[in-house]
């Protein structure tokens, strides 16, 4: 008899890898080589009788790093950001940059309207407005257990 187990696929444990790498004593690859990360931002999705409110904390970015777009009755949101820093003195040089992004996808049901989706950025927060149509306000039904 087979049992269902998940395994991580690694000697350490979960918690080990999720702090330290898959591998812990492997430090040369991560001091040679960046890692380019990518963040799921927290989100909360609030709807009511006439639209969805979506929020997702995204703080440090401004509202022109942002892409969002809607395909296939999919929502994709997305930014990236680059910051450069440079001094130079008389003794040294000092040149530093970063780099993160956010990326996130929202299966869209059939009664919105896509066309007057909206979007607002303030305080490290965005948010965007998925109008509903006409059609969603009686969209509700009941099913009784036989």
């Amino acid at each position: 008899m087979n049992s269902l187990v998940k395994r991580n696929g690694g000697f350490w444990p979960k918690s080990v890898q999720d702090f330290f790498g898959a591998d812990p004593f492997d430090l040369e690859k991560d001091f040679w080589m960046q890692r380019k990360e990518l963040e799921i931002p927290s989100a909360n999705v609030i709807e009511n009788d006439n639209e969805f409110k979506l929020e997702l904390a995204t703080p440090g970015f401004d509202k022109k790093d942002f892409k969002i777009d809607v395909s296939d009755g999919v929502l994709s949101i997305s930014a990236e950001r680059e910051q450069k820093s440079e001094e130079e003195k008389e003794n040294y040089h000092k040149k530093e940059f970063s780099y993160s992004s956010v990326r996130r996808s929202f299966s869209l049901p059939i009664h919105i309207e896509e066309s007057k989706i909206d979007a607002k950025y303030e305080n490290g927060i965005l948010k965007v407005i998925i109008p509903k149509n006409g059609a969603a306000a009686n969209h509700k039904k009941s099913i009784k257990v036989s």
